[in-house]
């Protein structure tokens, strides 16, 4: 038997043959460019979906066949897992993809601000002899005698806390659900809520999963209770940090610097008035913010496992009933 795999809007430039290696055994890929160029035959032939963002229900409403839904990406908060789940149908993402680059990105934005690469590299570009001053580093400090904390100790979180023990750092973790033991599987120490955590930190990165619980899960009473000096890096989503309580804890020094690879609103709303103030390198600033593009995951590695492993879980669905990765089974659940 040939299963169908369809891919409704394919995004990604070039060739398919990444998509098309992924179902070979077994499968038989199909690629439209969006969903309203999808003849009415593919929604109701195919037994796959892969698929980026949800589907609006009047194209649910053409599947008789599909039994697996796939988003090639770790986030599923732009997906109805309660509608797909109304039709029998999982609802899997590919969270392995870019758990290392994702990692290392945490990292390197912490390394840039305790380091001061990118401070040291604008004051050199302004006056390079009269601004070689090696013992000028406004965040610097030895890393073994600071402490890492990480709010959600998941795939990725777990691999920051690792990386972060190998600088010799103490690493701190909160996450209400990770069982007991985890702690201790990696040698890292929990604490029992946010506040206690950001009390604690020289540096906190922030890994946890946006959902209802968790927007704005980083605010203002959280901020107000920072250790001093404390640098904030966000690789997870935009939307778990309140950007205006982060604006205004560095704008009281609360907060001395902040790493972000993700913002509420992407691309950044540049009349955001933390956006405004890095952008105008206003002094009081000047140095303390790192803004990335949502770019940690980008590597051509985890662009080809992302896009290969979506089609790998919804072939090994298909043909072994492996269901793998399933983000809405309490949906599932109650429908039987």
């Amino acid at each position: 038997m040939t299963y169908r795999i369809l891919w409704p809007m394919m995004r990604w430039p070039g060739g398919r043959e990444i998509e098309t290696a992924s179902v070979a055994d077994g499968g038989e890929a199909i690629f439209h460019t969006s969903p309203s160029a999808v003849p009415a035959a593919d929604w109701a032939n195919c037994d796959a979906i892969v698929n980026g963002m949800d589907l609006a229900p009047e194209y649910r409403a053409q599947l008789s066949r599909c039994r697996i839904f796939v988003k090639p990406a770790v986030g599923f908060d732009n997906i109805d897992l309660a509608a797909w789940g109304e039709l029998g149908i999982p609802v899997c993402n590919v969270p392995d993809y870019g758990t290392q680059e994702v990692a290392d990105h945490a990292i390197a934005l912490m390394m840039t601000l305790m380091k001061g690469i990118t401070f040291h590299t604008r004051e050199l570009k302004k006056d390079p002899r009269g601004n070689w001053r090696p013992a000028l580093n406004p965040f610097g400090r030895r890393l073994s005698v600071c402490t890492f904390g990480v709010v959600g100790l998941g795939r990725i979180g777990t691999a920051a806390a690792l990386r972060a023990k190998a600088f010799g750092m103490n690493v701190i973790f909160y996450d209400p659900f990770v069982p007991n033991g985890s702690d201790l599987a990696i040698g890292v120490r929990r604490v029992h809520s946010l506040e206690a955590l950001f009390g604690a930190s020289d540096v906190v990165s922030v890994h946890a999963p946006l959902e209802a619980g968790t927007e704005k899960l980083i605010n203002a009473d959280v901020l107000a209770a920072s250790k001093p000096g404390l640098i904030l890096v966000n690789t997870a989503r935009g939307p778990i940090v309140d950007l205006d309580a982060l604006y205004e804890a560095m704008k009281d020094g609360r907060v001395q610097a902040a790493g972000l690879d993700v913002l509420p609103e992407e691309p950044a709303n540049a009349e955001h008035p933390l956006i405004r103030a890095w952008a105008a390198d206003e002094p009081w600033i000047d140095h303390r913010l790192v803004l990335t593009p949502h770019s940690a995951f980008f590597t051509p590695e985890s662009v080809h496992d992302m896009r290969y492993k979506a089609g790998e879980v919804a072939l090994a669905y298909l043909k072994h009933g492996r269901l793998q990765n399933c983000v809405n089974e309490a949906w599932l659940t109650q429908r039987r």
